[in-house]
């Protein structure tokens, strides 16, 4: 029989694996070291964890990087124009992230800089409960308790909690809040999100090499990877829409989509009104001679979307702007239209 192991045994397991086996980050303190004093830490601890929201560690670097080098403080970001925001952006998807973005920015510049508690994160635009968390912990040394998918992947495997997910979660926190110690909230924090990107993984986790399986319950039990239970994934709908080339002399009309909705704020070829909720028209945007051109398929959060590309030969309508067609790689198109202009651009 397992003796149960002790809050303070795990956490000082799983600190002293994180101090030799850290992942060196740009956006990350090594561990054990005093928290920076530059007043640009907690930018860069929130920048990163916005950009980390549903997004992988590799894919988010580059982002990192160029968002830094343009934008170095939250005071340059709050007065970045939001258009050269979002076209920074392009490409990471989640596009509300990047309009919160500028938001939260404005409103950390108008406050003189970020608040230092969890609770006051939270009243930031586009923050919630784990990120306000996680930049609480980890830029502020505040004892929070920090729950993503790999923190829950750990605890529900270290506590052997088979409730199916989503009605695991309440447990799941409870769990967690028992083990956060009250020191090095935020390199627990790290040392979990690291334990399970690199060794608790949904398939396969590495149990040899874990620091917690002494503790591990699931473990103990024989089947740590059945863990966490989750619900069966609810098909997507598929949608279909059109997409609209209009050439002239070397330029592609582009639009701006409107502000709040899918793909919001940003540049996009003009189509027909498709959405997550519905096909598109099937009609033209625009008036005009159409041809089909072939189709791109992408995959959104709540739906997968096929949307035909159409050369239009007539005037576009409404507002927009023409864009060189050499230099369509910087207008920062979403994935979507960047995909339809590599068709169009294929085909030239």
């Amino acid at each position: 029989m397992r003796v149960t192991a002790s809050a303070k045994t795990i956490s000082d397991h799983l600190l002293h694996w994180y101090q030799r086996h850290a992942r060196a980050l740009p956006w990350r303190n090594p561990p054990g070291t005093p928290r920076p004093t530059d007043p640009a830490w907690p930018y860069r601890v929130w920048l990163s964890e916005v950009m980390l929201q549903q997004t992988t560690v590799a894919a988010v670097k580059p982002y990192f990087a160029k968002f830094i080098e343009t934008w170095p403080t939250v005071e340059a970001l709050a007065a970045a124009n939001e258009a050269d925001v979002m076209s920074a952006w392009a490409g990471l998807g989640y596009y509300s992230r990047a309009r919160n973005l500028v938001k939260c920015a404005r409103e950390v510049a108008a406050r003189g800089g970020f608040p230092e508690t969890e609770a006051e994160l939270r009243e930031l635009p586009g923050l919630g409960p784990y990120t306000a968390a996680a930049i609480a912990a980890i830029a502020f040394d505040e004892r929070a308790v920090v729950v993503d998918a790999n923190v829950e992947r750990v605890v529900a495997r270290l506590f052997n909690i088979d409730t199916p997910l989503p009605a695991a979660r309440k447990v799941i926190r409870e769990r967690a809040e028992e083990i956060t110690p009250q020191e090095q909230a935020g390199d627990f924090a790290q040392a979990m999100m690291d334990l399970g990107s690199s060794i608790c993984t949904s398939r396969d986790p590495k149990c040899l090499l874990c620091p917690l399986s002494g503790d591990c319950e699931a473990l103990d039990n024989g089947e740590p990877d059945k863990l966490p239970v989750k619900a069966p994934k609810k098909a997507k709908p598929e949608r279909k829409g059109r997409a609209f080339w209009i050439e002239r002399e070397e330029h592609v009309w582009l639009v701006t989509r409107p502000g709040t909705g899918m793909l919001g704020g940003m540049r996009a070829l003009p189509d027909d009104g498709w959405s997550a909720q519905a096909d598109g028209s099937g009609g033209a945007a625009q008036s005009g001679k159409t041809e089909s051109l072939g189709a791109v398929r992408h995959v959104f959060t709540h739906a997968s979307l096929t949307l035909e590309v159409m050369r239009l030969d007539g005037d576009p309508s409404g507002e927009g702007e023409w864009w060189p067609i050499a230099q369509i790689e910087h207008a920062g198109l979403p994935t979507l239209f960047a995909k339809a202009a590599r068709l169009v651009l294929a085909q030239r």
